[in-house]
């Protein structure tokens, strides 16, 4: 699916987040087939984690942007419902070569399902600075039927 093509590309409306926790700014491709989707982030000063002393974001921030480009790809599997609440349950081997997601910089990210069994969903992720990879992992995540269920008990 292009972008051109997609129902909603409002991430309010695709991530279960209010703004400013929205970390990423677009969605640029979809493809359910692959079970993959791409989006980006452009880091500034408005950015809820901005560090000003490091002029940009830790590198653990990362993570999150890996969660909620997970997030862009349930919305859409799951038939553009009201957007449901995921747990991410864990990483593997977060690598990244970055010292910070630096101020004035796009980064793309990328996330490939690679195991499903409907409620626990396995995606390998890895984020791109001009086309390098600059990091990757492996996210585990639990999205339950019942998510409902789940909010109300925390």
């Amino acid at each position: 699916m292009k972008v051109s093509d997609l129902k909603e590309n409002n991430l309010e409306n695709v991530l279960p987040h209010d703004r400013p926790m929205i970390l990423i700014d677009e969605i640029l491709e979809i493809d359910m087939d692959k079970k993959f989707v791409k989006t980006s982030v452009t880091i500034h000063e408005d950015k809820i984690f901005f560090d000003k002393t490091i002029n940009g974001i830790s590198p653990l921030a990362g993570i999150e942007f890996m969660a909620q480009t997970i997030g862009c790809y349930s919305y859409y599997k799951n038939g553009q419902k009201i957007p449901q609440i995921g747990f991410l349950l864990g990483t593997r081997l977060y690598e990244n070569s970055l010292e910070k997601f630096e101020n004035g910089k796009t980064y793309t990210m990328t996330a490939q399902e690679i195991y499903s069994d409907n409620e626990l969903v396995s995606f390998e992720c890895l984020i791109y600075n001009e086309n390098k990879e600059v990091a990757k992992a492996v996210i585990n995540a639990f999205q339950p039927a019942d998510a409902q269920k789940y909010i109300k008990e925390l």
